[in-house]
């Protein structure tokens, strides 16, 4: 059992914009560079083996130049506008046909752990139950086709107060793909409006096995953002806690922007308990179309302050409404440990 909820408050002077279908072009610029420096190359973590190695990448504009000075963030947010928003496309991810030992269920490669969410600084009241000020939507320009596109994604507290997790594929294209430019994280997107600003990506972790295979048990990644006028994402909006290793069988609320609810403009909820899904992931029925990516799978929501622990994040839909999210184990973790402390 599950159930659909969707913020009501009204919004003065919002004005809805519905998505296209079609991906719109990016400014003119020259493709970005993609040969990895040192410090980009795959990075190995503790679990290394069975697809649970990482890499890093410096966050870039479309020009290829990284994301390093404050005028690179301001024209991110100049760039971001209202209309370029609204006409980005709902990215999707539909599953792809199960690989050989897929349906062996894979337990936990640990104990359980939990890491604290941690609250904004200053009172940030959610405007209604189940729209959360740590939950936004991400934009970004695949250079592939030079498209403009649409995830979610979630701020999740760290020694660094500064990262949001979110899909594999929000970050980078998978096999035969690259790494997204031009990616923002708006939290609490709502029909154009954007309460706490524009943070831009810093530096990027997503796993090999998404980047070269596509690899969808690893569709994970991880990304630090810029401060936002000298504060920081958790601290404005407060971080979700994390969660790996915990049973298949949990009772979540998923958070995130699809398409297929309200054009993608408005923060949508789903609650109820998940199973266990082939290819070692957990799916719950919720119909989230493309655009809900990267939305946080929350263990232990509170509905006082919008905050849980995340224990996955949207990844795929099938052609009967079927979410599936990949399972978060002690790689996800050593992503987090990677991560985290980076400023």
């Amino acid at each position: 059992m599950r159930s659909l909820r969707h913020a009501i408050l009204p919004l003065a002077a919002a004005t809805v914009l519905a998505l296209t279908g079609a991906a719109t072009t990016a400014e003119a610029a020259p493709a970005p560079a993609q040969t990895r420096t040192q410090t980009e190359r795959a990075t190995a973590d503790p679990t290394a083996g069975g697809g649970a190695s990482t890499a890093g990448r410096t966050a870039r504009l479309s020009s290829g130049a990284p994301v390093d000075s404050a005028q690179d963030i301001a024209a991110l947010e100049r760039y971001w506008t209202p209309e370029r928003m609204a006409n980005a496309v709902s990215l999707d991810k539909r599953p792809a046909a199960p690989r050989p030992g897929a349906t062996e269920k894979a337990g936990p490669t640990g104990k359980p752990g939990t890491t604290p969410s941690a609250p904004a600084r200053s009172d940030v009241r959610a405007p209604r139950i189940n729209e959360s000020a740590a939950v936004g939507k991400v934009f970004f320009t695949n250079p592939s086709n030079g498209g403009t596109y649409a995830c979610s994604a979630s701020a999740l507290n760290s020694d660094s107060k500064q990262m949001v997790v979110t899909a594999g594929h929000c970050v980078h294209g998978g096999s035969g793909g690259t790494w997204m430019t031009n990616w923002v994280y708006v939290p609490r997107y709502r029909s154009g409006v954007r309460p706490f600003g524009t943070f831009a990506a810093k530096q990027m972790r997503t796993f090999n096995a998404w980047i070269n295979s596509s690899d969808l048990r690893r569709d994970v990644a991880m990304v630090t953002t810029w401060p936002l006028n000298g504060n920081k994402i958790v601290n404005v909006t407060g971080g979700h806690g994390m969660s790996w290793n915990f049973s298949r069988t949990q009772p979540v609320t998923i958070l995130g922007y699809p398409g297929n609810f309200d054009s993608g403009e408005i923060q949508w909820a789903c609650t109820g308990t998940t199973r266990a899904a082939s290819d070692n992931g957990i799916e719950l029925q919720c119909n989230f179309g493309g655009g809900s990516s990267g939305g946080p799978w929350l263990r232990e929501f509170n509905d006082s302050n919008g905050l849980g622990s995340v224990n996955g994040v949207m990844s795929t839909v099938t052609s009967t409404g079927w979410n599936e999210a990949a399972y978060f184990d002690d790689a996800v973790k050593a992503m987090y440990d990677a991560q985290g402390g980076v400023t």
